[in-house]
């Protein structure tokens, strides 16, 4: 514990990080440890930095090991701890430890989500005992736990335990709440602000005004699910136009807390009036019967106008208030509520021209932004403005949101017409003067956007359209020409809008214009312009990824005359990025080559050596210090794809993969570089099935290692060891057992997976492939073991998921064709435990599952039952022979949905389906505790029940087989089973008993 300080400080520096964690790892078991550690971040005679690590790692251990079944935290030090937080939030209250606080806020969300309320039952008595009618520092730390706790509300599906702690929270702390509401706004809205314990009016309005903000959360917290009656009752003391607390604080604007407009950072007047326009905004969605009882939302929105009409506030730190101020005005056009508010033309005409057309317009700072902080502009342009999207991030798209409402409420041709003049006035003043007047144009390209869009997707894009706005005349009339034009000859913004239209409408376009464009895209990747050349790789990516169906509409044929180039212009830009940071910083690169290669497939096959070298160099660099998981996906899938297409064509190429590969994964493996650990074994593993023949002894001498502890400590490498484990089963089961390696195997599935609820899953399919490609006379040694393992985790920590796996598992073992392993070894070995336990099992978990499992395993379940029922001796003897009919009826149930049972692909699909499925634009690869599962180094696993061409003939067959050896008996059981017109189709079918 004395070492403390110095393994958190050392965990901060990369080359001292990786061993002060695992000695952090390792203290962490101590009892007291947690509480020790909570007293290190209190103390304000430590360094900063090492209080502030340790909020860092409490939050962490709170986040990956509070319900931790392998490594788990002992009882009584959750319990310290749960009785320490409050507290220690209390002791954070000064200022200065502002950043530490915030990791203990996390902390107490993160317990009161999994403990709050049946284990910490005083949680809300502590905090309401704790606020101060005086003390705002306190008060402050009270509100940030509190909304920390009860913001997660916000994201939950409605049910009844949710509603019993909201209710739970509300008996105890909405009277305390709304007092301190009253207090707070009445101190704020008074002049001067009559609160003698702080020094200057300023500190005493900023303390005061951050309280408001963290109260304006809480109410929205309290609102976000139901309408409290005590909220309800004080509707309007809130709500009344001129006289509650939101419209004053709409008005409010104190010069003491104006800030800098230079500043990024919005000002607590910027940030109440925000939260306020959320609830409100959150009130029409929700509660609109209790806004429409007053005129409160045409104050809103006169309010609303006096703050952002005209482009009142310009500055950067109010992009968020005028946002949020803009998607109220969306939200109520769209509610259809206020129809005689929004309906005139003169309304429609004042919104567009001073609310929409001002916020569309580029100012100083976007155009700044794009030339110094291009990847910034990037992922704000990106996000589309979406009907109705919560996060629309940036004025211009909540601008063209207030638009798409007006179009799609009605008010279409209106609408239309009147932006359709501005879109043209743009136009025009642009071809008078085409330097100085870019700007014109960029705003027209951009309300045409904005108007044309009715719905859309980030995934796919436009779906919909304004059907009086002809988008693809557009693009060939005024758009088309800034694509093709040389660099240098338009502003760059121009150039990247007309790859944006394009990204934006790729729907519209048909496969022949876009194959037209895509040179043209092309030559953009060569752009000096890091925007330009961006877009252009995200565009490319996208157009590359349209479907029609389940069919990608772009094929290698496509693009063969040009992958070549395509895949020597994104990896120069990665390249001449030069340093590890700068070069993954850019992952819409990196994904656009992953795009290129699994659309290109064999297309690159000629020079994919030099391909494949600069990948791996690129990875040896970004590996001294990984710093963009989405970048790691994407490098990794594309060396994955690449192998995957030019090895399939010429499997002669395998060794030159894996020549170029082992030396930077034993270096990864060797450095213990933990976020690619996961992505190294999915490749090895990758490699290794590509093998038919003998594994070679490169691979062999990898074993001992992958059957370590250690290894499997890390989370996030598990689903990638299991797949690379089930490849050595599949090829070299034989010499394993020689080597007591399947001891090793098993040995891993027991102590760490199978006890594991996060985990249990890969423990199964390992289990599996032992089961499926180890000799039966060979595993017996070690099955009771296994199943006593299952048992215990069954009896122990039952989950719903466990029980599907369970299950599954004795039907996968039954069902597979493996000579020696009968549905008897499996019975067998479950009595030699315990005398009947088979038929308890049976019908306490297989009979109740069976009707249940996921079409997918329809077919599996169907052979395994069948083989029970008619390959067991166990089963024709009491006392499991009185469980047989149920089990019968459980089996017919599965044959009500016949055309899952024929084990046939779907039409169209293929060995590459897993490719074409998986897409990364809504998915951040994370680390350790997450897994990124590779999509091309998938291979669907063999079909375990391949034998069976047709499941109700193999039923049928053996059923027949059965009854002819023990006469009426079987007749008698299926009778029994009361499932007549099942019986009647198999007799039709010619098995008849």
């Amino acid at each position: 514990m004395a070492d403390l300080p110095a393994l958190l400080l050392a965990s901060l520096n990369p080359s001292t990080r990786k061993q002060a964690e695992q000695s952090l790892n390792a203290v962490s078991v101590q009892p007291g440890f947690l509480s020790h550690l909570l007293r290190l971040v209190l103390e304000s005679t430590q360094d900063r930095a090492v209080r502030l690590a340790g909020g860092v790692y409490l939050k962490n251990i709170t986040k990956l090991r509070w319900e931790e079944d392998v490594q788990p935290l002992p009882e009584q030090d959750k319990a310290a701890l749960r009785s320490e937080l409050v507290p220690a939030m209390l002791a954070l209250s000064n200022p200065a430890d502002k950043a530490v606080r915030a990791q203990v806020a996390e902390s107490v969300a993160l317990i009161a989500e999994l403990d709050f309320p049946e284990k910490w039952t005083d949680l809300i008595d502590q905090l309401v005992a704790s606020l101060s009618p005086t003390d705002y520092n306190v008060n402050i730390g009270v509100l940030q736990t509190a909304h920390s706790i009860f913001g997660q509300w916000r994201a939950h599906v409605r049910s009844d335990q949710l509603f019993s702690e909201i209710n739970l929270v509300l008996s105890k702390f909405i009277v305390p709440f709304l007092q301190l509401f009253r207090q707070t706004a009445s101190l704020l809205l008074t002049t001067p602000s009559p609160n003698p314990a702080l020094t200057t009016p300023t500190a005493n309005y900023a303390l005061l005004a951050q309280a408001m903000v963290l109260l304006i959360d809480i109410f929205y917290d309290f609102t976000c699910q139901d309408l409290p009656p005590a909220i309800e009752d004080a509707h309007a003391e809130f709500f009344a136009p001129g006289t509650g607390w939101f419209h004053a604080f709409l008005a409010w604007d104190p010069a003491e807390l104006r800030g800098d407009p230079e500043e990024a950072t919005p000002s607590l007047p910027s940030q109440i009036k925000t939260g306020i326009l959320e609830i409100a905004e959150l009130y029409i969605k929700l509660y609109p019967d209790q806004l429409q009882q007053s005129p409160a939302v045409e104050a809103l929105v006169q309010a609303v106008w006096a703050l952002v009409g005209a482009n009142k506030l310009p500055g950067v730190a109010d992009d968020s208030l005028v946002s949020q101020s803009l998607r109220f005005i969306s939200t109520a056009i769209r509610s259809g509520y206020y129809k005689p508010l929004f309906s005139s033309r003169d309304t429609i005409s004042s919104l567009v021209q001073g609310v929409v057309v001002p916020n569309v317009a580029l100012r100083e700072h976007d155009v700044e932004q794009f030339e110094d902080d291009p990847l910034e502009w990037i992922r704000l342009d990106l996000a589309l403005p979406l009907a109705g999207a919560a996060d629309t991030a940036t004025r211009r798209q909540a601008a063209a949101d207030v638009l798409q409402a007006l179009v799609g409420s009605g008010y279409e041709a209106e609408t239309t017409e009147i932006v359709g003049a501005w879109i043209g006035t743009g136009l025009a003043e642009y071809s008078k003067d085409r330097e100085g007047m870019w700007r014109s144009k960029d705003s027209a390209v951009y309300l045409l956007t904005a108007l044309a869009t009715r719905g859309a997707t980030s995934q796919h894009g436009v779906t919909s359209t304004n059907t009086l706005v002809d988008v693809v005349k557009f693009f060939s009339d005024h758009v088309f020409q800034d694509l093709q034009a040389e660099p240098g000859t338009v502003h760059p913004i121009l150039q990247v809008d007309a790859i944006r239209f394009l990204y934006t409408f790729r729907n519209q376009l048909t496969k022949p214009q876009l194959l037209s464009v895509l040179p043209l895209l092309a030559r953009h990747l060569r752009s000096e312009n890091y925007v330009a050349y961006t877009y252009a790789a995200i565009t490319i990516d996208r157009v590359l990824f349209i479907k029609h169906g389940n069919q990608l509409i772009f094929a290698q044929a496509d693009i063969h005359e040009f992958a070549a180039d395509l895949a020597d212009a994104l990896l120069t830009k990665i390249e001449s990025a030069g340093t590890p940071e700068k070069v993954a910083e850019n992952d819409h690169l990196m994904k656009c080559m992953m795009r290129v290669i699994v659309t290109a497939r064999q297309t690159l096959t000629p020079g994919f050596e030099r391909t494949l070298g600069r990948l791996v160099a690129i990875l040896g660099l970004i590996s001294k210090n990984p710093s963009n998981p989405r970048f790691d996906q994407f490098i990794f899938e594309s060396i994955s794809g690449l192998m995957r297409f030019v090895v399939s064509g010429n499997a002669a190429t395998l060794p030159v993969f894996e020549q170029a590969l082992f030396g930077p994964f034993t270096f990864i493996l060797q450095q213990d570089i933990d976020q690619y650990i996961p992505y190294v074994f999915q490749v090895l593993a990758q490699m290794l099935e590509l093998h038919k023949a003998e594994v070679p002894e490169q691979y062999r001498s990898l074993l001992p290692f992958l059957l370590t502890p250690a290894i499997w400590q890390q989370k996030g490498s598990i689903p990638g060891l299991v797949k690379l484990l089930r490849a050595f089963l599949a090829r070299d089961s034989t010499q394993m057992t020689a080597a007591g390696q399947v001891a090793s195997v098993l040995a891993v599935v027991q102590q760490r997976l199978i006890p594991s609820r996060v985990n249990d899953a890969w423990g199964f399919e390992l289990l599996q492939s032992v089961v499926r490609h180890v000799k039966p006379d060979q595993l017996r040694q070690y099955f009771k073991a296994v199943i006593i393992t299952l048992l215990t985790r069954m009896q122990t920590s039952k989950t719903d998921k466990y029980v599907h796996l369970f299950t599954r598992f004795f039907l996968y073992t039954m069902a597979l064709n493996v000579e020696g392993l009968t549905p008897d070894y499996v019975i067998g070995t479950v009595e030699e435990i315990q005398p009947n336990l088979w038929s308890q099992i049976l019908l306490n978990f297989v009979v109740p599952q069976v009707p249940k499992l996921p079409t997918k395993d329809r077919k599996l379940a169907v052979v395994g039952v069948t083989r029970l029922l008619t390959q067991s001796s166990f089963m024709m003897q009491q006392p499991t022979m009185s469980a047989w009919p149920a089990t019968f009826a459980s089996l017919a149930k599965l044959f009500s949905e016949p055309q899952y049972l024929n084990g046939t692909k779907a039409e169209g699909e293929d060995a590459d389906a897993a490719l074409t499925a998986i897409d990364f634009e809504e998915q951040t690869a994370g680390y350790q505790a997450a897994y990124s599962r590779l999509a091309a180094a998938d291979t669907p696993e063999p079909d375990p029940v391949e034998y069976v061409r047709d499941p109700q003939q193999f039923l049928g067959e053996e059923l027949v087989r059965l009854a002819k050896m023990r006469g009426g008996e079987v007749k008698a059981m299926v009778e029994a089973a009361n499932v007549a017109p099942f019986v009647q189709a198999l007799a039709r079918a010619g098995y008849v008993l």
